[in-house]
């Protein structure tokens, strides 16, 4: 008997970039997979680097990793918070991978003396790409990044019209995402920009099965008939993509308007009603906290582009969910804190988040910052480089190494507590070159990180160059830093926390990558948890004033 043909969505954006194709491919999964049916997501990307790895975050927001180490887009994030599909570098790929790959095979004689051209030569890669990265389920959505009209995403589109056509009517259909614009000054919602993405997607050979329009107020009946006339598609699927206050109310509010219903009818597909018992308990909880609101602050560089910090974000919203309460996000640029002081910006806050980041540009405020949370036991979390300046302040504030310093930072000092891994001082291409992927990681029975995990083995994802430096080990020790989580071997220490303090928690690994608003990461879960309990101290006056205590910042 042979197996059922994979079916596909196809998802693609028009009007505007930031439509929000990933979000609505996420949900569109996790309805899916509410329904019962085996699903996975892929991302492709027009741009032609490689990866996103060397991009800024300014340019392309986060960079999401996989547990086999791929640096990929941050909607595979969303992917893997909505659904249980398992992400690989399989799910991801650009412009420039394919260009990689044919051009290889080119110069392998692989086409047999051929002209190697866009079509069939590209299209043929992408294609196989797809097939060979979606086999195995019932259901493969394939978000196609960019907005409908960029020459860059004309080849992955020309690859979808094939696909769409090879597979039958049965077999696969497309969602074009768009925006149904209110003009204040005229009092009404207009049509005509999703007219027109519509007309470019029929121009290239795509018929659009689905809307998603994107609407600041439900789309009345009139206006759905009015799309649907000028667009070709049945009016039940025009569909009103309001926005919503809670990301995680996106698959309820489809399901409502009978999103994964048009799929599964125009796809063919037998399944039960979906259970999403699950989503109306985390809105609910989103929406009515039982225990108040706490105050994070989050000190960076990349404050000024929220999607540079999207799943950590997401998991500090998680970590609240855990605990039933609302987080309140501060975002604070590490160099005002230099400017203005950190008591000044941070002395409101019930806890403190230090994240990951490069380069040299606003590191002493962030170690300021650090050590005003250490000396006043506010419940601070430092995530990869916020680990490594926890251990550059204690350090300096704590062990007496005056100026001591990451190697990264300052190449002279003569406390390096900080090192390159000694496997990364060769390296020279920048492109997937740093310890990425899914490590081991063993805790210290006992510690802090042990009791928030309920374990002592556990594997995260990484994505850094920089170490804790071994020689300093037993210095840093000796002046109390416990090293609570190490590779297996003891080469490498992957967590530090401080005892006697509320929670003082550094990890060299990305913990935000593996949180869902189903399952939140214990890190997260138990910091929030710490921030509530220091609220609740102040509340009662248990803590002295910030200004009694200051850290030595030499």
């Amino acid at each position: 008997m042979s197996r059922k043909p994979t079916k596909y969505v196809f998802v693609t954006g028009g009007v505007v970039s930031s439509i929000g194709k990933g979000l609505a491919s996420a949900s569109m999964g996790a309805l899916l997979e509410a329904r019962g049916l085996r699903v996975t997501i892929m991302k492709l990307d027009p741009y032609i680097n490689v990866d996103p790895g060397t991009m800024s975050p300014y340019q392309h927001g986060e960079v999401f990793v996989t547990d086999d180490g791929a640096e990929a887009d941050l909607d595979l994030g969303h992917y893997e918070r909505f659904t249980n599909a398992r992400m690989t570098r399989q799910n991801n790929f650009t412009t420039g991978r394919i260009y990689e790959a044919v051009i290889s095979k080119e110069r392998r004689g692989e086409y047999l003396g051929a002209t190697v051209q866009v079509i069939p030569h590209i299209t043929d890669e992408i294609k196989a790409r797809v097939r060979e990265s979606t086999d195995g389920v019932d259901v493969a959505i394939i978000e196609i990044g960019g907005t409908v009209g960029d020459i860059e995403s004309l080849p992955f589109l020309e690859a979808v019209r094939q696909l769409k056509v090879e597979a039958g009517p049965e077999n696969a259909l497309s969602i074009h995402v768009t925006l149904v614009p209110y003009i204040d000054t005229a009092g009404e919602l207009k049509t005509k920009p999703t007219q027109h993405s519509v007309k470019q997607m029929r121009e290239i050979g795509i018929q659009p099965d689905i809307l998603l329009c994107r609407t600041k107020t439900p789309l009345s009946r009139a206006t759905k008939d009015k799309i649907a006339l000028f667009s070709n598609v049945r009016v039940e699927a025009v569909i009103s993509a309001i926005d919503v206050s809670c990301i995680y109310e996106l698959p309820l509010h489809f399901h409502a308007e009978g999103v994964d219903e048009l799929i599964c009818e125009r796809l063919n597909i037998w399944s039960r009603s979906p259970d999403l018992a699950a989503w109306h308990r985390i809105v609910d909880r989103f929406k009515k906290p039982a225990r108040g609101t706490v105050k994070i602050g989050v000190v960076g560089k990349y404050v000024h582009l929220r999607d540079a910090y999207k799943s950590l974000h997401e998991s500090l919203v998680h970590g609240a969910l855990a605990n039933e309460c609302k987080v309140e996000l501060e975002y604070i640029d590490s160099e005002q804190v230099e400017r203005d002081g950190a008591e000044t910006l941070l002395a409101n806050l019930d806890a403190l988040l230090v994240p990951g980041g490069f380069g040299d540009r606003g590191t002493e405020g962030k170690i300021q910052a650090i050590g005003y949370a250490r000396v006043n036991k506010m419940p601070f979390f430092g995530i990869c480089l916020g680990m490594q300046l926890a251990v550059v302040e204690f350090a300096r504030g704590v062990a007496g190494l005056e100026n001591a310093n990451s190697a990264e930072f300052d190449r002279d000092t003569a406390y390096p507590v900080i090192d390159l891994m000694p496997e990364q001082r060769t390296v020279r291409n920048k492109g997937a070159s740093m310890r990425l992927g899914g490590f081991p990681c063993t805790l210290k029975p006992g510690s802090v990180a042990a009791e928030a995990y309920g374990t002592t083995e556990v594997s995260e994802r990484h994505r850094h160059r920089y170490e804790f430096a071994n020689e300093f080990r037993d210095t840093l020790e000796q002046a109390g830093l416990v090293l609570s989580g190490t590779s297996p071997d003891k080469k490498l220490v992957e967590m530090v926390e401080l005892p006697d303090h509320p929670y003082f928690v550094g990890c060299q690994f990305h913990p935000e990558f593996k949180s869902k608003p189903t399952a939140p990461h214990p890190l997260f879960s138990r910091f929030v948890k710490a921030a509530l309990e220091r609220q609740a101290s102040r509340a009662r006056g248990d803590l002295r004033k910030a200004t009694e205590a200051q850290p030595n910042m030499h």
